[in-house]
């Protein structure tokens, strides 16, 4: 491999002579050869994002000569439209602040730019730290960089992947709204609910996630960029925060302000951790949603059997003509891997000393990992599991028959003791509720026929 050679402040470097990257990024790959993890595609444009809107600020308050200010802005497009993603070879686990990856994008953005204005890569004649990187600091950049990423995955995949799984939810409850089935409890028989109720309780939790990510959104819109090392904004020029963050509103469209305390931003991640909770929250709900799925299509024979899924591919290597619920335990596998990712930002978000959290890049890395999975496995689970859906309606009354839970509606007219021993008799006699209250009650037939109607018990 051809390399050339380029210098940082601990001396030189040799970098392969193709690559954006400098001398600092090449250290990176050199010594932290650990997981083989990589930023995420919309990560690298969120950097992309804050590099541009800084060159554009700062060549507003004439700190950064034009000719320059241009080439960094085009070089940081490219970024954007992800048409430089194999020059971000950093790994996940790096310096705590990012710093890697900060100058991995400063050095990128440089040589593409010097390129841009006519230059060889490592002249420097753009330069990541002098040019690139003015008026900023990783600490305040990475930060920056991790809510722009969380907002636009948020409010671009995981919303509305949820809204769709609300609305096909919400078909399904109208769908299902006559079909009266066997309610349970603990695992077992209880009084009688509709499977449209059933559906539209799972409306209502997904709805309800829904609510609780946008109610994270004004805190996760603050950005802490411009206060360069530890808050205090030194280096940056007066007016440079309140234009980077407008810059960076009219790049992505969304109504991003600036921290009122960039150093709370910078030493602290408390709202990832919130934004990571939620998250969790929603896995939670959508775990509910899928087991009970599972189980009311389990079966066909030896299982509950009251609704039919679609089947999507063969079950089964060896037993012919199964069919699982596929879909129900790739959303499960999700969910279990955003509790564990909820884990690892806890306890990364606890690790800040003083004016530095040293955790940053991995809780970067989870909660965009996080968010997507999150939003991929609601929109398949959606689209090939709920849409699909059919209710086994002759089952689902021959179970209901069976319910002795429906003597619970004789209790208030005999009271509990009585029909608690009906219930236990026409169990050990398998007999129905009705010919065990005929012989143990004085009431008539058309009394005991309404009392046990479950359209009554709704």
């Amino acid at each position: 491999m051809k390399h050339r050679i380029e210098k940082d402040s601990l001396g030189e470097v040799k970098v392969p002579i193709d690559a954006y990257w400098g001398a600092t990024t090449q250290r990176a790959i050199d010594n932290f050869k650990i997981s083989g993890l990589v930023f995420q595609r919309r990560f690298i444009r969120a950097l992309g994002v804050v590099k541009l809107a800084c060159a554009e600020a700062n060549l507003e308050l004439g700190v950064l000569p034009p000719e320059v200010a241009s080439a960094i802005v085009k070089a940081a497009s490219e970024v954007i439209e992800g048409r430089l993603d194999s020059h971000f070879p950093v790994d996940i686990f790096q310096t705590g602040s990012g710093t890697h990856s900060n100058m991995n994008a400063n050095e990128v953005i440089a040589n593409r730019a010097i390129e841009i204005i006519g230059g060889e890569k490592g002249s420097k004649a753009v330069h990541p730290n002098d040019h690139v990187n003015l008026s900023q600091s990783s600490n305040d950049v990475i930060p920056t960089a991790m809510h722009v990423s969380s907002v636009e995955a948020v409010e671009h995949e995981l919303l509305p992947a949820l809204e769709k799984l609300k609305g096909a939810l919400e078909d399904k409850a109208a769908e299902f709204n006559g079909v009266i089935k066997t309610g349970r409890t603990h695992l077992m028989d209880a009084t009688p609910v509709t499977l449209g109720g059933v559906f539209s309780t799972y409306a209502a939790q997904t709805g309800k996630g829904i609510d609780r990510l946008k109610s994270t959104m004004p805190r996760l819109l603050e950005l802490p960029i411009g206060g360069t090392a530890v808050g205090t904004g030194i280096n940056a020029p007066a007016g440079f925060s309140a234009l980077a963050v407008k810059n960076i509103s009219q790049i992505r469209g969304s109504g991003f302000t600036k921290n009122p305390n960039k150093s709370e931003g910078i030493a602290t991640h408390d709202t990832i951790v919130e934004l990571s909770g939620v998250l969790k929250t929603v896995a939670v709900s959508l775990s509910k949603i899928a087991n009970d799925i599972r189980w009311m299509a389990s079966g066909p024979s030896a299982g509950l059997g009251e609704i039919t899924i679609p089947a999507n591919e063969p079950g089964s290597s060896i037993m012919p003509g199964k069919v699982n619920p596929t879909q129900a335990e790739a959303l499960l596998m999700a969910c279990a891997q955003v509790f564990g990712n909820d884990a690892t930002i806890t306890f990364a978000g606890a690790s800040g000393n003083f004016e530095l959290n040293v955790m940053k890049p991995v809780m970067a890395y989870n909660i965009l990992q996080s968010i997507e999975i999150l939003s991929n496995s609601a929109k398949s689970f959606t689209d090939k599991c709920i849409k699909g859906i059919s209710a086994n309606e002759k089952h689902i009354q021959q179970i209901l028959e069976r319910n002795l839970m429906l003597v619970t509606a004789l209790t208030p007219t005999i009271g509990y003791d009585k029909a608690a021993e009906i219930a236990k008799e026409a169990q050990a006699g398998n007999k129905s509720l009705r010919e065990v209250a005929m012989e143990k009650t004085d009431l008539p037939i058309d009394v005991l026929n309404k009392l046990l109607d479950p359209k009554k018990m709704l």
